[in-house]
């Protein structure tokens, strides 16, 4: 089931650095109208900068939560801690919090307090998730306005909210509070965060890192320069290009929208942008064209933050855009299984492959051979799944597949064949434990239904033989890259007629037939 987001209802905020003074008795419990919006008690409440994003829950988990509070059930304790300056952050809890928030101020990703957080643009995944949940909360528990209306107008209402409605102002969640300093707040947030849901490798380097450029680079590029504002503390100038690049890159990786089963060749480059495994994939991007060797200081003034989008950019320019540098790379072809799956490894050894070339300056040398080399990683996809399996995780097979494809293009290059490119390749000591087969294995299914895989694949594989093609290299052409060339050059009297336009990839076009 679809995650819902609930980001927008904690706010985020820098931990204080100086030591905790603050005194006098703190709260045991919270009721409903400290989640209220604004109450004293939510206006001051903050999660730490550097916590995940709340969206980890999915619509019937929200539901459960708010039926077993206003039932009395037993919640877990929030843990909290207090700062010098007053706010109130969220230790543990800040899930069960804010699906309390969404219920009460009816804003599951899409209301007024989301709306204020990402500037009025709300993804339409998220808004439909939003509403998903809203309809299963009000079916199953009724809407916070019902539990309202019980209290003046019971005939209004169904009895069971009239019941409950007479209890929820008794109702309370138990609080505990972390003593100490910033230091002691944010060792007990990852302890305990550690414990309950272990944060995996790539997501607690970005939190570890979250000052660092190649961190704020990625949690700008995720959300559009949308959201919480990780580079507020540059000049307004830096954060406005901040927000204008990472919108940009946005667009070029996660536009258009991933859908399944897959039913066009129209879909983006870097997968679901709505999922947990959008941030890690942006992190790792960035950090395999910036060096990761850039993230060694924390960026004060946003200069190496820009530097890192820019530098993303370009890359993403040369992927697929309508950028004159554009390769114009079809994702159906390079980043995606024919079952529609996003190929995290192909998509970095990609990457890696592009910025080898430019740095050999072979680009040309691939453009020569592309057709060719489209029709290999279609037909034998399967080499790149024995190098995956071999090397075992995307960060470490991702170089060893771009060194596999510049064999091949090389190898094409010399005019062999696709069975012989393959067999060169495989006898180097590098591939040499790769199996080759002509004509790579089929697997009979016995199931008699079409599973979301087999919709993709069918439909993907019949699309792809009547796509449209580059006039000029051959290769696939993706709506996101698509230049109109003039077929005699018009410095040499070329016309715009009908009879001398032709499509081709933008790199094609104004790069290498020039």
């Amino acid at each position: 089931m679809a995650k819902v987001n609930l980001d927008a209802l904690i706010a985020r905020e820098d931990f204080e650095v100086e030591e905790n003074v603050n005194s006098g008795k703190k709260k045991e419990t919270i009721s409903i109208e400290d989640i209220k919006v604004d109450s004293f008690f939510f206006s001051n409440l903050k999660k730490p900068d550097f916590q995940r994003e709340t969206n980890e829950w999915d619509s019937q988990k929200i539901c459960e939560l708010v039926k077993s509070f206003i039932e009395g059930d037993l919640i877990p304790a929030i843990i909290l801690w207090r700062s010098t300056g007053g706010y109130l952050f969220v230790i543990d809890g800040s899930h069960r919090l804010s699906a309390l928030s969404a219920w009460v101020n009816d804003d599951y990703g899409d209301g007024r307090i989301s709306k204020l957080f990402y500037d009025g643009i709300i993804p339409d995944e998220q808004i439909d998730i939003a509403q998903e949940t809203r309809k299963l909360v009000n079916k199953t528990v009724g809407s916070y306005e019902d539990f309202r209306l019980a209290l003046v107008r019971p005939d209004k209402v169904g009895p069971e909210i009239v019941r409950h409605a007479k209890n929820l102002g008794a109702l309370a969640i138990q609080l505990q509070w972390v003593e100490g300093d910033a230091r002691k707040a944010e060792s007990s947030f990852f302890k305990i965060n550690q414990q309950a849901a272990p944060i995996d490798k790539t997501e607690l380097k970005l939190l570890e890192s979250r000052k660092k450029p190649n961190s704020i680079a990625a949690r700008a590029i995720i959300r559009s320069g949308k959201g919480h504002k990780y580079w507020s503390l540059f000049p307004e100038s830096v954060q406005i290009e901040v927000q204008k690049l990472a919108a940009e890159i946005n667009e070029i990786l996660f536009d258009p929208k991933l859908q399944t089963p897959i039913k066009t060749l129209d879909i983006p480059v870097g997968g679901k942008v709505y999922s947990s495994q959008a941030l890690p994939l942006v992190l790792d991007l960035i950090n395999i064209v910036c060096n990761e060797r850039s993230q060694d200081k924390d960026d004060e003034t946003g200069e190496a933050t820009i530097q890192a989008l820019k530098n993303v950019r370009k890359i993403a320019y040369r992927l697929n855009s309508n950028h004159p540098s554009s390769l114009g790379l079809h994702p159906s072809v390079y980043f995606y299984s024919m079952e529609g799956k996003h190929k995290t490894a192909s998509f970095f050894a990609m990457v890696d492959f592009v910025i080898e070339l430019d740095k050999q300056r072979k680009i040309n040398d691939f453009i020569d051979v592309r057709n060719k080399f489209e029709k290999f990683i279609l037909e034998y996809d399967y080499l790149v799944q024995q190098i995956n399996r071999k090397y075992r995780t995307t960060q470490k097979s991702y170089k060893h597949i771009s060194e596999f494809f510049q064999k091949i293009v090389f190898a094409f290059k010399a005019d062999k064949s696709i069975d012989e490119a393959i067999n060169e390749s495989i006898s180097s000591s590098d591939f040499n434990y790769l199996t080759f087969k002509n004509v790579p294995e089929q697997f009979v299914s016995l199931e008699k239904d079409f599973r979301t895989g087999k919709k993709s694949a069918i439909y993907t594989r019949g699309a792809l033989e009547s796509a449209p093609r580059c006039n000029i290299c051959g290769g696939l052409i993706h709506r996101n890259s698509i230049s109109i060339d003039h077929i005699q050059r018009k410095q040499d009297g070329g016309l715009a007629s009908l009879e001398n336009g032709q499509i081709s990839h933008p790199y094609c076009n104004t790069g290498y037939k020039n």
